[in-house]
């Protein structure tokens, strides 16, 4: 398999050159560009074609938050994970809402930056499970239905079930970042048989949506 291209932007040169050289001692990673500031985002990737931009969420200039709006609008189908030191649980719903793939923390251990960043490149979300408890609905509290929720998902404000057998087995997946039609070929099930699962997932936990059960599977184990 070829490496995964990642391109970095981060505003501070020494922190650029550590992430160089761990992400290149991962294996499997080469860097194929860097910039400090997320306005030579577009022209970076068109440079560089990486396959995963590594963007810091807080940079002079344009911020990776604008910066991460413009490249997913431009590229959807490039993956693009904000590596920065913010916990903050605003920080992360900003950067999911300007279309990020993933949201790592810089003190991370550097094998966690690196397979966030190989999981990106497979199409999955990484999401440090330290900030992922701000998106989890409080117990006992009703989630409000999304727009693009499960058509035969009901939602009630009981604490979350117990997730168990086929189930626990989509759950999984669907924490990983696929889609129904990608889980129904990972389990050899039907597309239709993992949406009636994926909706009974939504009414045990009490969700609304697929990233709020993805966050509740990351912090109880799945």
């Amino acid at each position: 398999m070829r490496p995964v291209g990642v391109a970095l932007i981060d505003d501070h040169p020494l922190v650029r050159a550590g992430l160089v050289a761990l992400l290149e001692e991962a294996g499997g990673i080469v860097v194929v560009g860097e910039a400090s500031d997320g306005g030579d985002a577009l022209a970076l990737i068109a440079r560089t074609r990486p396959d995963v931009l590594l963007m810091d969420l807080s940079m002079p200039g344009t911020g990776g938050i604008e910066a991460t709006g413009v490249v997913r609008r431009e590229h959807p189908e490039l993956a693009v994970v904000i590596l920065t030191s913010s916990h903050t649980g605003d920080d992360l719903r900003a950067a999911l809402a300007a279309g990020a793939t993933g949201y790592v923390v810089k003190d991370a251990e550097p094998a966690e930056i690196a397979a966030a960043v190989q999981a990106a490149a497979r199409g999955h979300r990484p999401i440090d499970p330290r900030v992922t408890h701000a998106l989890l609905p409080e117990a006992g509290t009703a989630a409000a239905r999304p727009a693009d929720a499960d058509a035969d998902a009901d939602f009630h404000a009981d604490d979350p079930q117990p997730i168990r057998g086929r189930e626990a087995e989509v759950l999984t997946l669907l924490a990983r970042g696929l889609a129904n039609k990608q889980i129904a070929h990972e389990l050899g099930i039907a597309e239709r048989t993992v949406k009636v699962h994926v909706g009974s997932i939504f009414r045990r936990l009490g969700v609304g949506d697929r990233v709020s059960a993805a966050l509740w599977a990351r912090e109880n184990g799945y």
